[in-house]
C-alpha cells in the first residue's frame, strides 16, 4: 500500500493571517510530505506493508514506523479541520454543544481549557479533544507523534504545537498562534466527526 499526501481542503493562500502561505508551504508541503515519504520508505517488507494508516498506528511499536504513520494521521486530521476565516462555523450547535457544556461547564470554558492545554504541552506535541470509550469528552496532551488512536479514543479536534506549525508566523508566541487557531477552525467539521464517533 502506497500512502499519499492528502489534498488540502482550502487554498494555502486563504488562511492568512492565522496561518500564512509560507507556513503552510513548509508545514504541509515539506513536513507532512516528509512523513508520508518516510512511511512509504519504511514499510516495504514489513508486517505493515499492506495495512491502513490507522492499523499501523494501533499495531506498530514505538519507533520510526509508528512515528511517521502517526504524524501523517495527525497532520491530515489537523489540516482537514480548517477553512478560511470567513467561511467557518464559529460555534458548535446541537449535540456537540450540549456535550461540551456537560463536560466543561460551557463552550467558553472548553475554549479556555483547551487553549491552556495547547499552551502548556512541553516541547513538541499536540492538544486533542477526544471521546473516551465511555462516551465522555476529554482534553488530552500528547508529546511528539502521540495519537489518541493508541488509547482507543476517538479524536474530534487537534492543535499542533510543534514549532514548525507556527514559528514562521508567531516565533515564540505560542498563545498568539492558539488564539488565531480558533479563527480558522470550522466547527461544522468537528460536529461531523462527533456525529460519526
Amino acid at each position: 500500500m502506497i500512502h499519499q499526501l492528502p489534498s488540502l481542503p482550502f487554498k494555502a493562500t486563504l488562511l492568512a493571517p492565522a496561518l500564512s502561505e509560507t507556513t503552510l508551504g513548509f508545514h504541509y508541503g515539506k513536513h507532512h510530505q516528509a512523513y508520508v515519504n518516510n512511511l512509504n520508505n519504511l514499510i516495504p517488507g514489513t508486517p505493515y506493508e499492506n495495512m491502513t494508516l490507522t492499523e499501523i498506528i494501533v499495531k506498530a511499536p514505538a519507533g520510526p514506523v509508528f512515528n511517521n504513520a502517526a504524524q501523517v494521521f495527525n497532520h491530515t486530521f489537523y489540516f482537514d479541520q480548517f477553512r478560511p476565516s470567513g467561511e467557518v462555523k464559529k460555534r458548535p450547535e446541537n449535540e456537540l454543544l450540549k456535550a461540551l457544556e456537560k463536560h466543561f461547564g460551557s463552550f467558553e470554558k472548553f475554549l479556555e481549557e483547551f487553549s491552556g492545554a495547547a499552551a502548556t504541552v512541553f516541547g513538541s506535541g499536540w492538544a486533542w479533544l477526544v471521546v473516551e470509550e465511555n462516551g465522555s469528552l476529554a482534553i488530552t496532551k500528547e508529546s511528539n507523534a502521540g495519537c489518541p488512536l493508541t488509547h482507543k479514543q476517538k479524536p474530534l479536534l487537534t492543535c499542533d504545537v510543534w514549532e514548525h506549525a507556527y514559528y514562521l508566523d508567531y516565533q515564540n508566541r505560542r498563545p498568539d498562534y492558539i488564539k488565531a487557531f480558533w479563527d480558522i477552525l470550522d466547527w461544522k467539521v468537528i460536529e461531523k466527526r462527533f456525529e460519526e464517533r
